[in-house]
């Protein structure tokens, strides 16, 4: 690829903070939206909104720059893991302090097994068809919350309905038509756009959201997991969700790394993941959902014919300053619950086509066994995540954390089948 800047080059002045607002205009409606949803649907006394968004606005920005200058050195956005996000909204019934436990605990996990090299071991249970289903499971498993989200915005359910089909369908065709950094700011762009509309077509609806003034400067220590809570079921639970936050995350590094070609995919590859264990192990301290790179950044590098790290540095100071300023959180917070739903519904679809081209472009779900490895799981995901709550809190406390997280019941399904039941060598499954 005919590349304008290279990974170490420095764009000139105007065009490295042009280039850094559009890196800031992708980094921001996930932080939003994922903010908003465990703050709107989330277990109870989860977080206080504006405290919580400023959080995650401070540790995306500062383990940014992390990565950049320590970490795997690409330009590659660093926010909330929607592997993370399904943990903790699969656990209504959890505590705050032991979902938080939890997630320090995984993230200081991951950053030794990349320190020892072991994580390479583990690397090796996730095929690319187990990586397929782990990410048509992400889609799967977070329907319900988008069925509450689209449905609870303060209007009636038909009309937040109604509303999140026009929008998911008119996001997916601006999608088709559009290019370049149109394209890649379209989930800000809608958001936004999405917002004004609801404002104006369901005031009454929207006149319930938390609209309060806010200072214009304040700081969030505080909330902090300063003592450990152990439930053996949650931090199982979450040791299968941060299994597949490192795939997400070698992903992140290995499709950037096509562009770099630079020999030290290894080093690279180490250090990123020694980094995101150390970003989570921050974010579970501080009482916030856990942090990965996201794979959607080389699709920006090739519309922006620009690698060059130093571009995201702009980006991630100006997020590092939307942490301590309120105001500016507050008015992102107050997106009404039904756009963050319908700007979710557009993201999982391009969720589920990531996971489909996975699928489809190796053996993927070839024969009927390959075809079980991958349905199987997403109907045991599906079961799980649609059983009555009633139902759930009726198991035993100990296996209710992983029995009643679909997101983790699918993972173990299609491991189990992969390469238990149905393994490649035919024993004890046999070959399709």
């Amino acid at each position: 690829m005919d590349l304008r800047y290279g990974l170490d080059d420095r764009p000139p002045p105007l065009e490295r903070i042009l280039l850094g607002l559009q890196w800031f205009a992708i980094a921001v409606p996930s932080i939003i939206i994922i903010g908003k949803i465990i703050c709107t649907v989330g277990p109870a006394g989860a977080c206080d909104p504006l405290v919580y968004l400023q959080k995650m606005f401070f540790v995306a920005a500062l383990f940014m720059l992390v990565q950049i200058f320590r970490g795997h050195g690409l330009p590659l956005i660093v926010g909330p893991s929607t592997v993370i996000l399904i943990g903790i909204l699969s656990s209504p019934g959890a505590r705050p302090q032991a979902l938080y436990t939890a997630i320090l605990l995984g993230g200081l996990l991951l950053a030794v097994l990349a320190w020892t090299g072991l994580f390479g071991k583990i690397r090796r249970l996730f095929t690319r068809r187990v990586v397929a289903v782990v990410l048509l499971l992400i889609a799967f498993t977070l329907t319900p919350t988008i069925i509450r989200l689209i449905t609870g915005g303060g209007a009636e359910p038909r009309e937040g309905v109604l509303f999140a089909f026009v929008m998911s369908l008119a996001m997916l065709v601006l999608y088709r038509l559009l290019g370049g950094v149109w394209r890649s700011t379209l989930i800000l762009t809608a958001t936004v756009a999405g917002t004004v509309a609801w404002h104006l077509l369901f005031p009454a609806a929207a006149a319930g959201g938390p609209v309060a003034s806010a200072p214009l400067l304040s700081a969030f220590f505080r909330g902090f997991t300063t003592e450990l809570a152990f439930d053996p079921g949650l931090l199982a639970a979450f040791l299968v969700c941060f299994l597949a936050l490192a795939v997400n995350d070698i992903s992140s590094i290995e499709s950037m790394n096509v562009f770099v070609n630079d020999g030290d995919r290894g080093g690279r590859l180490r250090r990123g993941i020694l980094v995101t264990g150390l970003t989570n192990l921050a974010a579970g301290f501080l009482g916030i959902v856990g942090q990965v790179n996201y794979s959607l950044s080389p699709g920006v590098v090739a519309s922006s014919r620009c690698l060059s790290r130093h571009a995201l540095v702009p980006a991630a100071l100006l997020m590092l300053a939307i942490a301590f300023s309120p105001a500016a959180i507050s008015v992102m917070e107050a997106v009404p619950p039904v756009v963050v739903g319908s700007a979710m519904l557009y993201i999982l679809c391009a969720q589920m086509a990531a996971g489909i081209m996975v699928l489809t472009e190796g053996e993927g779900a070839a024969g009927l066994n390959g075809g079980l490895v991958v349905g199987i799981p997403l109907l045991v995901a599906v079961v799980v995540a649609f059983l009555p709550a009633g139902i759930v809190e009726a198991w035993p406390p100990v296996i209710r954390p992983v029995a009643g997280n679909s997101f983790v019941m699918g993972v173990l399904a299609v491991l189990f089948l992969e390469h238990g039941l149905f393994r490649a060598d035919g024993k004890p499954g046999r070959r399709t």
